[in-house]
């Protein structure tokens, strides 16, 4: 005779399955984390890398004043080639930077050198960029040209770094070929603060 008081069989493997999808639901999805690569092997391997490209974006805060632009980085050996687009006129401005030698294409495509390039860029940003340093700020190294003070995250990346007047906070990385390299990072110095968010790199 059949007990109507207890629960069928084919009702006990629907409740266990309905139990196991449940649990399944709970579970969160890993996320994947950088191998850990000693910090005295990931320095020098990133301060000798010298061609690379970034996609990105910027906030520059100088004083009560600021703006946002497009990033797009390019480096070729000793050669630093920027293009910024947004509020900083019609068509932003393109920088190439080589050692000390400073070049700039205005919005209406005028090219300046040297110390005219330096204020207009100091103009267009409201300071001139550390463009020496920044290459190497980029990708998450101090410059080894300076002195520098740095705090490493457990995954022996840069947390934080000072040099130079610039105190530069890494809060993210993201995944680039075999690296990990820096997806936002955050520069500040007295009275400027620039937010950089980098969408895509290139090695």
């Amino acid at each position: 005779m059949r007990n109507n008081f207890g629960p069928s069989p084919a009702g006990v493997v629907l409740a266990g399955l309905a139990l196991g999808l449940a649990l399944a639901a709970c579970q969160t999805v890993p996320v994947p984390t950088a191998p850990a690569v000693a910090w005295t092997v990931r320095r020098p391997a990133l301060q000798r890398l010298d061609r690379f490209g970034l996609n990105g974006r910027v906030a520059v805060a100088v004083g009560k004043q600021g703006f946002n632009a497009g990033l797009r980085w390019s480096q070729a050996g000793t050669v630093t080639h920027l293009s910024l687009t947004g509020p900083l006129g019609a068509g932003g401005v393109e920088v190439t930077a080589d050692g000390g030698n400073l070049s700039v294409i205005t919005s209406g495509g005028k090219r300046l050198d040297s110390d005219q390039a330096r204020a207009e860029l100091e103009d267009k940003l409201g300071f001139e960029p550390p463009l020496a340093s920044l290459r190497y700020w980029v990708l998450g190294v101090p410059d080894p040209a300076g002195p520098a003070s740095v705090q490493l995250d457990s995954q022996q990346r840069l947390a934080n770094l000072t040099q130079d007047g610039w105190r530069i906070d890494y809060g993210s990385y993201m995944p680039a070929g075999a690296e990990w390299l820096p997806r936002l990072m955050t520069l500040q110095r007295e009275g400027v603060r620039v937010r950089m968010v980098v969408d895509g790199w290139r090695l």
